[in-house]
Parts: structure tokens; C-alpha cells; sequence
């Protein structure tokens, strides 16, 4: 039996991976944070609870990674733990670049004191390219990061690089797009979205507020992605992989596909500031815009190029942008009438 350890095992990919490896036979191990009473929502809508062992673990404290390393000795170790909303990583720059860049290294130098044979998995992000310098962006696109959350991923990356080329380590990154489901923090604006749309449908008369419409992601379904995290660690040779779905969606659409998906019919109107959408059945406004969700700088466009995840790992997503857009409007929708 191989075991396998995950930081951020109560988040959405971290759940998602966990029900994977279960099925796959492993001994699953997981890092959630020193509180009274983890939060394990998601593992317990999946199921899994009982079925993976919780350990205290700190990003920013060796002395703890070190003990928890030394206590599992992992196979395969997965580091999807971090400050990952955008929009906060704005008011907490040193936070971030602390959990998401030098936690990093923490990890990779025990591994490689402790445990030098155990693979390593490093959550890169799409972010990273930012303003991107070339369209579709691939592993070899230039960085161009444009948070401090993509500043600090960037180091995330370049260090894993750097100790699978420096001491020989498993270490690959998943520089994966956005990636959502109906386990998405409601933080995020794809679950904000699915969420506002659900309670609308369901008497609610408070419009979904959001920023820039305009901009364009490249959408998958996060219980793809994970299988591509593993598949990464069971290469002979480790790599770094972009996995994408190569479809790009405003975020105007995606809040269409949505609200088709509850029987919204929308009449759009007005542009920046001032635009707004409506539900044509009810005359109810639905959506308008609300400048204080503008990013400092503004991400534009990301569409992924997953050709070599493709070719050398065999993985594809199985879910499109609108099938995702039902899949979360659904549970949603189901889960304000429990």
C-alpha cells in the first residue's frame, strides 16, 4: 500500500484527491491547520472522512513539517495547501508570499533530509502567466505574474525546479488553470456565482455583484484535474505539466451558462460600471457590476495548451465549461433546499 500526504486535504482539490488515491488503494494522510475543530465540510460531502488520518501542520513552521514528514514518510507528497484567493493576496502580500512561496521550500528541504525518495507534487497556478506574452500559454510561456499570489506561486515553482534539477528530487509542478465545482470556496467567483443564481431562483431578490466582466478564464472541473496531479507523480521522470481545458469564457458567459441552467433567460444592459443583466421571465435584476470587486491589475485572458499533458500522461478533461456551469448551479440549487 502505497501512502500518500496532502496539505490542504479539507479544500476542494484537496478532497477530490483524496477520494482518488482512497480508490486507488492508498493510505491517505492530510495537513489541516492548529484549530479546535477542523473543517472537513467537503470530506465529509464525499464521503471520506473516517477514511484519511488528519495531522496539525503549518506552512510556516519547519520544525513542525519536519515532525509530521518523519512521523509518515510518505510516497507521494502533494502540496496543494495555500493562500489561494487572488483578490486577498492584495491585503495580505507577506502572508501570501510566506505560505504559497517559502512554505515551499520548507517542504522540499525536509523531503529531501528526511525523505529523499518520496515524489513531490508542487500546486502551480495559471496565474502565474498573468499578462500573458503568449496565447494559448504552455510550459514554456513566459511568467508575467500580476498578484502577489502569483508573484509568490512563481517562487513555488522556480524552487521546485530548482531541487529536482539541484539534488536529483521527484519534484513536478501542476501549472493547472481554473479549475471549480460545487466544492469551491464561495469566495471564488464561479461558486459566488452558482451560489447568488441559486438562491435567486429560489425567492431570493439580491443580485449577484461582481467585477470585471470582460475577463476571460479557461474552466474545468476539479475532480479532472486531480487525476492529472497523479498521474504527474507516476511518471518515471518528473516534469512540469500545464492542464487546461483550451476553452476561454468571459465571465459573462459563464454566469449565462449558469442561469440557463436554473431556467434564467438574461437581457443585458449597460457596459462597465454600469452594466447589468435581468431575468427576462421575472424582470428581476439578477447581476450589476460593483467597481470594489476590480483587481489592481487585472488578469485579461487565460487559455491553456495541455498538449503535453495529453501526449505523455494520457490526460484529458471530461467536463466542458457549460457542463461544469450545470454541475455546480444543480448542487447549489439542491443544497438550499436541505
Amino acid at each position: 500500500m502505497k501512502t500518500a500526504f496532502i496539505t490542504g486535504i479539507t479544500g476542494q482539490d484537496g478532497a477530490y484527491l483524496a477520494k482518488l488515491l482512497l480508490e486507488k488503494g492508498y493510505a491517505v494522510h492530510g495537513g489541516v491547520r492548529r484549530i479546535s475543530q477542523p473543517e472537513t465540510t467537503r470530506l465529509d460531502l464525499l464521503g471520506i472522512t473516517g477514511n484519511v488520518e488528519l495531522h496539525e501542520f503549518d506552512l510556516a513552521e519547519p520544525n513542525n513539517i519536519f515532525r509530521v514528514v518523519e512521523k509518515t514518510r510518505p510516497d507521494e507528497f502533494y502540496n496543494l495547501a495555500a493562500q489561494s484567493f487572488v483578490g486577498t493576496s492584495w491585503d495580505l502580500p507577506v502572508y501570501t508570499a510566506d505560505v504559497d512561496g517559502m512554505a515551499v521550500v520548507r517542504i522540499l528541504d525536509t523531503l529531501r533530509t528526511l525523505s529523499p525518495g518520496t515524489r513531490f507534487y508542487q500546486a502551480s497556478t495559471s496565474e502565474m502567466f498573468g499578462l500573458v506574452q503568449e496565447v494559448p500559454q504552455r510550459e514554456t510561456t513566459r511568467l508575467y505574474p500580476r498578484s502577489p499570489y502569483g508573484v509568490a506561486k512563481v517562487y513555488g515553482y522556480y524552487i521546485t525546479v530548482n531541487y529536482r534539477e539541484s539534488f536529483g528530487m521527484h519534484a513536478s509542478s501542476g501549472i493547472l488553470f481554473n479549475h471549480e465545482s460545487p466544492l469551491r470556496g464561495k469566495e471564488f467567483v464561479t461558486r459566488k456565482i452558482s451560489q447568488g443564481l441559486a438562491r435567486i431562483a429560489r425567492g431570493s431578490n439580491a443580485p449577484v455583484e461582481l467585477g470585471n466582466m470582460d475577463a476571460k478564464r479557461d474552466w474545468g472541473f476539479a475532480g479532472d484535474y486531480v487525476e492529472g496531479m497523479w498521474r504527474m507523480l507516476q511518471q518515471e521522470e518528473a516534469d512540469d505539466y500545464v492542464l487546461a481545458t483550451g476553452v476561454t469564457t468571459t465571465i459573462r458567459d459563464f454566469f449565462t451558462y449558469v442561469a440557463g441552467a436554473l431556467d434564467m433567460a438574461l437581457d443585458w444592459q449597460g457596459s462597465g460600471e454600469t452594466e447589468t443583466a435581468h431575468d427576462r421571465r421575472t424582470g428581476r435584476l439578477v447581476m450589476k457590476v460593483n467597481p470594489k470587486f476590480y483587481r489592481p491589475a487585472e488578469v485579461d485572458l487565460l487559455i491553456g495548451d495541455a498538449t503535453k499533458a495529453r501526449d505523455r500522461l494520457g490526460w484529458q478533461p471530461q467536463v466542458d465549461v457549460r457542463g461544469l456551469a450545470a454541475m455546480m448551479a444543480k448542487a447549489d440549487f439542491d443544497a438550499l433546499a436541505r
